[in-house]
């Protein structure tokens, strides 16, 4: 599926793909956010976090009326307050989607997989 967006020249088409890309970019850049974790860890059998350029595997793109629902799948670093780094990866999340693409997030849903403790 991809998002439509008509304009007076013509049909801007974005999809599932790009938008699981910016998603994924935004929920890395937060403070407390070490990598993106696989939806499906039992499928995929990957425990370990997913490098940089597989940002989409961590996040599911669902179509809606009145624009998308994301759930980005995240690993957090230990020490961090939980659900201060989810609430910023939510803002971020939804602000990228409207700036970057115009897209609108309907809802955020984060769902920590996993707490990596970091070396000194």
């Amino acid at each position: 599926m991809a998002v439509k967006i008509k304009t007076s020249a013509g049909t801007i088409e974005i999809t599932n793909e790009v938008i699981a890309t910016v998603v994924g970019g935004a929920a890395t850049d937060i403070y407390g956010i070490v990598g993106m974790a696989s939806k499906n860890q039992i499928k995929d059998n990957l425990n370990e976090i997913l490098r940089g350029e597989n940002y989409s595997r961590g996040v599911v793109v669902r179509q809606e009326e009145n624009g998308v629902a994301v759930d980005v799948y995240t690993i957090v670093s230990y020490g961090t307050k939980i659900s201060e780094v989810s609430r910023n990866v939510q803002e971020k999340v939804k602000y990228n989607l409207e700036t970057l693409l115009g897209v609108t997030a309907n809802s955020v849903n984060v769902f920590v997989q996993g707490v990596r403790v970091l070396p000194d």
